[in-house]
């Protein structure tokens, strides 16, 4: 058996480590008063997405991910008037 991860199971592994951080930031976020800590938590979320966003691109572009389908305009209308 093959105990070696290939390039697209390390790359699905790394975007749903990063998916977790992001959600534990978001919520470490909003519970710290601390506005420094706050501010460098913020920091580092916001690096973390970035370097989220460029592996999804890299793992659309060779094939390891298929993104949902794009909505149309009048769906995303139908969305905002749910929500709003």
């Amino acid at each position: 058996m093959n105990q070696h991860m290939n390039d697209k199971e390390m790359v699905n592994d790394i975007l749903s480590s990063c998916k977790s951080s992001l959600t534990n930031y978001a919520t470490a976020i909003g519970e710290t008063s601390n506005q420094e800590l706050r501010q460098t938590l913020q920091q580092i979320r916001n690096s973390d997405e970035q370097f989220q966003y460029q592996l999804y691109q890299l793992a659309t572009q060779k094939g390891f991910y298929k993104p949902a389908a794009t909505a149309s305009s009048q769906q995303i209308q139908e969305v905002k008037s749910q929500l709003g």
